[in-house]
């Protein structure tokens, strides 16, 4: 499965994507996370749907909480285009 994510809030400017790499090393996903231009952060994972929902909760259990104000999720098919988890912008 492929989970798309964008968090808003105060998510840029307090090592957000950072953590987030960090937490997907303790997990079996790959993906890439950015900021975009409109303040928000968006986040691509590929793995399997029960591992992807572990690694979406723990995001917040990593201190991460207190920045977000919004997470807005989608569920979509996996490409496979993704060999790691990088943070691409």
């Amino acid at each position: 499965m492929r989970l798309h994510v964008f968090y808003e809030g105060r998510v840029q400017g307090v090592g957000f994507r950072w953590l987030v790499k960090q937490t997907a090393m303790g997990f079996d996903v790959t993906g890439s996370i950015r900021n975009m231009s409109d303040g928000r952060v968006e986040l691509f994972a590929e793995g399997e749907r029960s591992e992807l929902e572990a690694f979406q909760v723990a995001i917040p259990e990593a201190g991460l909480s207190r920045f977000i104000r919004l997470e807005t999720a989608e569920w979509l098919k996996k490409t496979g285009e993704f060999k790691g988890f990088e943070i691409v912008g």
